[in-house]
């Protein structure tokens, strides 16, 4: 007993208060660097170009540090198991500093092909859920059931029906002639098997599921001051016998539900906004989710409903989420 108390303690004061910090810039940073600075005069040391890297070299405990370049990071990650988890005194950390994590890409002129009148159509490689953005704000979507619904289409707005995207153009203007993007990447941030992970002050968007998803056996899982927008599915969820706090953070503009929970999950809200702007706040399959101490009881919605047309709103203010 002596003996196993005595190792018990050599083992608690040889490890360290907490992890290493690992410094990300996607425009000046290099993966081929250690990320063990942030100064660009250390060689190796330097800070490395990408999330995925950080994550790859990362320890129990470390703190990931995004520089907020003013261009998005272009990735999707995913933390599993221990090396991408943290101790209750030392979090593994991602400190995003006001960076955007962006899942989207152009959609080429070339992929779009004419059906009749000013509809065009686009046929992304993920057949479900996506959004349609028109020069980086997510366009107006309409809920259309079949193909002879099409012409009730107005200009600049779009439907998704049989895994295509559908678009009107304006008169005598093409698809080709707009900066048109769509939800390109999965899932923005991935979480599987992991413990005592944070993320912090971070922006996820454009994404073809979720932003963040939350997906099993994790715990002890804090998002705080998140924005996830303009996603596919949600913007953030949380699945499995997963725990997970969301704090002063901001759902909005996602597909069909701003904060999602399924299997046996647990969501804990803390002064967050969930705008119901597009999609019901919430969505629950057998979860709980609570919101500043009120749990939320509402009967699921369905998942598969589309964002009828809004009203027109004279000189209503803009979304905060569109910027």
């Amino acid at each position: 007993m002596r003996f196993f108390a005595f190792a018990l303690t050599l083992i608690l004061l040889t490890s360290p208060a907490r992890g290493d910090d690992i410094f990300v810039d996607n425009v000046r940073g290099d993966d081929r660097n250690r990320g063990n600075s942030s100064h660009f005069s250390e060689g190796e040391n330097g800070p490395i170009a990408s999330i995925a890297k950080a994550l790859r070299i990362s320890r129990k405990g470390d703190r990931i540090i995004l520089t907020n370049t003013g261009v998005p990071y272009k990735e999707s990650i995913t933390l599993q198991g221990g090396n991408n988890s943290g101790w209750g005194f030392s979090p593994l950390t991602i400190e995003g500093n006001g960076a955007i994590l962006d899942g989207r890409a152009p959609v080429p002129p070339e992929g779009w092909k004419h059906v009749q009148g000013n509809v065009y159509c686009f046929a992304p490689t993920y057949k479900s859920y996506h959004q349609l953005y028109l020069d980086d704000r997510p366009a107006t979507r309409v809920a259309i059931k079949d193909m002879g619904e099409l012409d009730t289409l107005q200009p600049l707005e779009w439907c998704l029906l049989d895994g295509m995207i559908f678009f009107c153009a304006e008169k005598d203007r093409g698809p080709g002639s707009y900066r048109l993007s769509y939800t390109a990447h999965r899932t923005g941030i991935t979480l599987y098997e992991v413990r005592n992970v944070k993320i912090l002050d971070l922006t996820v968007q454009g994404f073809q599921l979720d932003g963040i998803n939350v997906h099993s056996n994790c715990y002890d899982v804090e998002l705080a001051g998140i924005t996830s927008r303009g996603n596919g599915r949600s913007g953030v969820s949380v699945g499995g016998a997963s725990r997970a706090t969301l704090t002063k953070s901001l759902l909005g503009d996602n597909g069909t539900a701003q904060l999602r929970g399924e299997g046996f999950s647990k969501t804990e809200v803390i002064e967050s906004t969930l705008l119901e702007n597009t999609a019901p706040a919430t969505f629950q399959k057998d979860a709980r989710i609570t919101i500043d101490g009120q749990e939320v009881n509402a009967a699921p919605v369905a998942e598969t409903a589309q964002v009828a047309r809004p009203l027109p709103q004279p000189n209503a203010p803009a979304s905060p989420l569109r910027r």
